[in-house]
């Protein structure tokens, strides 16, 4: 297998954790014969201080000419006077426009181990495993006209979906959901939005093309309560950019820390990988940030751009591997102190140094 991967480290912990995943990476494409060709550009903050702009033009270039992107994290305090065009987060959104991925895969998976991380009582979030998939350039966000008129003390936003783009995206969800527990929950707010019951009747639509997959629908209100009551009861979250933007991140506590989850953008011109967890800048330089997240991250270019499962699983099973022996960054120490005597705590290097090792003995014994 030949990829071009681009990374975009970006700001804050970005650099830490993508160079962990970068290196897990290596370790994979040594070990299976496979040619990882990684090239690096800036992004955010860091491309607005270094060359004027937080997406300049050679890393968009570089971008599209790439088989996936891994971003480590955009943004920092420093920037909040500028613009909202010009701040590094707008960098990002124009990465993704431009690479034109419309479907947002958001793991929320519970490890045993990190059970005592969550708010969550164990019993609740022991065995939940969710994939949110957001359709992620429709809705709110970019529906027009919007405004906010200062003069008039007034501003709106508009909501608008076609057919095409529920399609597109719901069909993603369902083969997803093939290869999983082969059930779909859709959310919207069908009994007050016009929008929703277009959704939802799309929904419906497409699922008659997927015989295997059960389908649900909830409002969005009521999953809201429903993740955090009975997680267990959910596989593939279909949802629209809103809902699916505040679900998927109210799911993060399933897992315990922001730091382990990844997420994948697909079904553009080119994937974009980044770990959930943002740019942390007081915590940058300091060997703290968690690195699994990226790491992860890396597993699902693997899965989703390299079509190398195995490969994937191997990641995935060696971050498994080191929480069950006790190995934790600070971030997930933190979570049971009664017991912190029996965990191993690493930094950033020695995480990513600890899965690497664990990855090859899980590929070499394969």
């Amino acid at each position: 297998m030949h990829l071009k991967i681009l990374i975009t480290a970006g700001d804050g912990i970005g650099p830490e954790v993508t160079n962990e995943a970068v290196s897990v990476l290596k370790e994979v494409a040594s070990l299976g014969g496979h040619e990882f060709q990684f090239a690096e550009k800036r992004i955010g903050g860091t491309a607005i201080v270094n060359e004027g702009s937080p997406l300049p033009a050679a890393t968009l270039d570089a971008a599209l000419n790439s088989d996936a992107v891994l971003l480590g994290a955009v943004g920092g305090n420093e920037f909040n006077s500028l613009p909202p065009d010009k701040r590094p987060e707008a960098g990002l959104l124009q990465l993704r426009a431009a690479l034109g991925g419309f479907a947002n895969l958001r793991p929320a998976f519970a490890f045993k181990e990190l059970t005592v991380n969550s708010p969550l009582k164990p019993e609740v979030v022991e065995g939940a495993d969710i994939l949110f998939v957001r359709e992620l350039l429709g809705g709110l966000y970019f529906g027009q006209p919007r405004e906010w008129n200062k003069t008039t003390g007034r501003a709106f936003n508009t909501m608008v979906y076609t057919r095409d783009e529920v399609v597109r995206v719901a069909r993603i969800a369902f083969q997803l959901a093939e290869k999983r527990r082969k059930k779909l929950t859709s959310v919207d707010k069908a009994n007050v939005l016009e929008v929703s019951q277009l959704w939802r009747a799309t929904v419906n639509e497409v699922a008659a093309e997927f015989p295997s997959v059960t389908v649900e629908h909830q409002y969005v209100d009521a999953m809201a309560m429903h993740i955090m009551n009975q997680p267990r009861a959910y596989d593939v979250v279909l949802t629209e950019n809103l809902f699916g933007d505040i679900l998927s991140d109210e799911a993060a506590v399933i897992t315990g820390s922001l730091g382990m989850l990844p997420s994948a953008t697909i079904g553009g011109k080119v994937n974009l990988y980044e770990p959930v967890h943002g740019s942390a800048p007081d915590i940058a330089g300091k060997g703290l940030a968690n690195p699994l997240g990226a790491i992860l991250t890396g597993a699902l270019i693997l899965r989703h751009s390299g079509g190398l499962e195995a490969e994937a699983a191997a990641i995935e099973s060696a971050v498994r591997k080191v929480l069950e022996e006790g190995f934790r960054t600070p971030d997930l120490a933190r979570g049971n102190p009664s017991a912190a005597a029996h965990f191993t705590v690493l930094s950033t290097t020695e995480m990513g140094a600890k899965v690497r090792e664990t990855v090859k003995t899980l590929l070499v014994s394969a």
